[in-house]
C-alpha cells in the first residue's frame, strides 16, 4: 500500500467515531483521540494532527466525513 493510502486509512480510523459534520479547527483537533499529538506514520513520513491542522483554512470547513479530512489533509501535504 503506497504512504498516502496508509496515512489516509489512519486519519479515517482516528476519525471514526467522531461526530461530523465538524465546524471549526478547534471541533477537529478535538476530534483525534489524542488531540493535537494524534499521530499519523507510513513508511518514513510521519504527521501529527496538530501539524495537518496548521495547514488548513477556514474555507476548508465543515467537513461531512472523515474521508473528506482525509482528502483535504492529504492534498495539504507535501507527501
Amino acid at each position: 500500500m503506497d504512504v498516502k493510502k496508509e496515512i489516509k486509512q489512519q486519519i479515517v480510523g482516528a476519525l471514526k467515531g467522531a461526530d461530523f459534520p465538524i465546524e471549526t479547527p478547534e471541533e477537529l483537533l478535538n476530534a483525534f483521540p489524542e488531540g493535537a499529538d494524534t499521530t499519523c506514520a507510513a513508511g518514513d513520513i510521519e504527521i501529527t494532527a496538530g501539524e495537518a491542522g496548521e495547514l488548513l483554512t477556514e474555507n476548508h470547513f465543515p467537513f461531512k466525513d472523515p474521508e473528506e479530512v482525509a482528502e483535504t489533509v492529504l492534498n495539504a501535504v507535501e507527501l
